[in-house]
């Protein structure tokens, strides 16, 4: 893939999504009447100040990676008007408001693409000997439905595939315009490997051939949700997912600011090839969920590691020390930025996508 449509990916996918996270913080501190000192676009060093308005400076830096906020008195309580000074249900508000962000500009993202409509999801290859080749299935079949559950994108029918693994599961195809079913029996774990296979042999993506599927304004909507419900699920059900077997480590591995601007500009220039913005929102809206479910995780630094200090003081009466609470968060930002920076060398050394 052209290091063109990586930096692409990158401008147009991952900086709004990072923009909309901060714009959640700064929205909620506002609304708690807590000071917000600077609003950043991009992140430091700082380029100019746009302007300043209401006590908040907003600045134009240089690295054009979404953005920052900065609310004043951020780990010192004694700072009036400040965000460590303020109310556990304010900090509360504040801290997972980034991550509400991400989830409600996913809904409007999905919504949008359901009204547009997607390209249909079909079949590119065919392992042999694999489920599929017994089932019958070819390349260039377009996969309508799942055991009566319409196949709106790939997601829908993975879930359904490694769920069912070892049942029967029934697919209602189109080839050469005409539908047909089709049954096969996904594959367990330990019957393929799954560094290089499926457990159905087969390899999907979009296609301009086939149905387009397109749905109303309130359809649209309840899929938006439904899209978001699968996306959290498969999230939290990863672990596991590896631990058995079911995905290789290669499919669960993390990756950094260069992987998904890799995955997000494969996702570019599908829309652009099929003529399509389908590919590109629903990549949008993926890594928009990730973004805010990552940063709830109670790991210090991130906003869900500072969400569980704050029910820790919930729970306990009383705050734990500042300086102890900064400690902890200075620590995991300096194995964050660690791990951050083996990732993106890992994610240049071996691309997420070859």
């Amino acid at each position: 893939m052209s290091i063109l449509w990586a930096i692409g990916g990158f401008l147009i996918v991952l900086t709004p999504i990072v923009l909309v996270h901060e714009l959640g913080h700064f929205t909620a501190a506002r609304l708690s009447n807590i000071k917000v000192d600077e609003f950043g676009f991009g992140l430091p060093p700082r380029a100019l100040t746009i302007t300043e308005r209401g006590g908040t400076i907003f600045s134009l830096n240089w690295i054009p990676l979404g953005g920052f906020v900065r609310p004043a008195g951020e780990d010192d309580p004694d700072v009036p008007g400040g965000l460590a000074g303020a109310s556990k249900r304010a900090r509360l508000f504040v801290l997972s408001a980034g991550a509400g962000a991400n989830f409600i500009m996913a809904f409007f993202v999905f919504w949008i693409s359901f009204m547009l409509g997607a390209p249909a999801v079909t079949i590119h290859a065919v392992n042999s000997g694999s489920p599929a080749e017994i089932a019958g299935l070819q390349t260039d079949d377009v996969i309508l439905q799942a055991n009566g559950m319409t196949v709106e994108n790939s997601n829908v029918l993975t879930t359904i595939i490694y769920k069912e693994a070892g049942n029967p599961v029934t697919l209602l195809i189109e080839r050469n315009g005409e539908e047909q079913a089709v049954t096969l029996t996904p594959r367990l774990p330990e019957e393929y490997n799954t560094a290089t296979d499926g457990p159905t042999g087969i390899s999907i993506g979009y296609s301009t051939n086939g149905k387009r599927l397109t749905h109303g304004v309130v359809e649209s909507a309840i899929l938006a949700v439904n899209s978001i419900t699968d996306y959290v699920q498969m999230f939290f059900r990863m672990p596991m997912m590896l631990i058995r077997g079911e995905i290789s480590a290669a499919d669960a591995r993390p990756v950094s600011v260069v992987g998904i601007s890799q995955i997000a500009g494969q996702a570019a220039e599908a829309s652009v090839f099929l003529g399509n913005v389908y590919p590109l929102l629903d990549m949008i809206a993926f890594i928009s969920i990730a973004l805010g479910l990552t940063n709830l995780l109670p790991i210090p630094a991130l906003d869900g590691g500072r969400i569980l200090f704050v029910l820790i003081e919930g729970v306990r009466g009383k705050r734990i020390e500042p300086e102890k609470e900064g400690m902890v968060h200075m620590v995991g930002m300096m194995l964050l930025l660690g791990l951050m920076a083996y990732m993106i060398v890992n994610d240049v050394i071996n691309p997420i996508i070859q």
